[in-house]
């Protein structure tokens, strides 16, 4: 029977099999660094994806002159084609048309959403002051993702991605959005 001193004497002693242990040691780390960076690699993809989305949405709705509701539908469907391949579920969409008061405050004119709430008619929104031009007029596009790692949803939980754009009309001083506004802006 060997004392327990030996044993320890033998154990830091002996060279066999210190590369494995080794690797056993550190395997946890590497995995935890490589599902890490695929974790994050899709959400940089993902708000990239966003940041194409909101562009398209803003770059649609201004050439319109008047909007009706199979159009809308149409401009904001676009929105998930540009996710593709991602799923489109998590998106929430939401394009706004603000008036610019003579005091340069902003207000919605009209609003559409999909998959969220639209903005109040009439409600507050602050803009960059060099974009308040009163009696002028804005389209606000806003897109949201909510992106669920697949591997580190435990550290995290799900991660909101989202952009904003302000543009102006193309082809009239004002867009029309015939179910909110009738035929005036």
């Amino acid at each position: 029977m060997r004392r327990p001193t030996d044993i320890c004497r033998r154990f830091v002693a002996s060279t066999r099999a210190v590369a494995a242990i080794e690797f056993g040691m550190i395997l946890p780390v590497l995995l935890l660094l490589f599902l890490g960076s695929y974790d994050a690699g899709r959400a940089l993809a993902i708000d990239m994806k966003v940041r194409s989305a909101t562009y398209t949405l803003a770059a649609i709705t201004n050439q319109y002159t008047t909007i009706q509701s199979t159009d809308m539908q149409a401009i904001v469907g676009a929105t998930s084609v540009v996710l593709a391949p991602y799923p489109s579920s998590p998106i929430v969409v939401v394009v706004s048309q603000l008036t610019i008061s003579a005091s340069g405050k902003a207000t919605v004119s009209w609003s559409y959403s999909l998959n969220g709430t639209a903005r109040s008619l009439g409600s507050t929104v602050t803009i960059p002051s060099a974009l308040a031009t009163p009696g002028s007029y804005l389209i606000y596009g806003e897109v949201s993702y909510t992106y669920t790692p697949s591997f580190g949803y435990f550290l995290t939980g799900p991660i909101t991605l989202a952009d904003n754009l302000y543009v102006t009309p193309r082809s009239s001083t004002c867009i029309v959005y015939v179910p909110q506004n009738g035929t005036t802006c």
